[in-house]
């Protein structure tokens, strides 16, 4: 015998009825227990996602730009 180790047959199929059962429960709790947004909720998320993002994209260019100008006054200096 070279030492390799088969699991049994059993021990495979019980392991694959629980992957298969824990499929199944996914399943109904995805489809039965779940509350989808509506479309017109999911568009007003978007919304408050997009302005909050371009706010954020504004506020880091004020900084960055802010940093520029002291940097360039510091170095003009030395």
């Amino acid at each position: 015998m070279s030492g390799v180790r088969v699991a049994p047959p059993v021990q495979i199929i019980t392991e694959m009825r629980k992957v298969v059962n824990y499929l199944k429960e996914s399943y109904n709790e995805l489809v039965h227990k779940v509350t989808w947004p509506t479309w017109k909720d999911l568009q007003s998320s978007a919304l408050v996602v997009m302005i909050a993002s371009l706010i954020f994209a504004l506020i880091v260019f004020a900084m960055d730009t802010s940093f520029q100008k002291i940097l360039e006054g510091i170095y003009k200096l030395v």
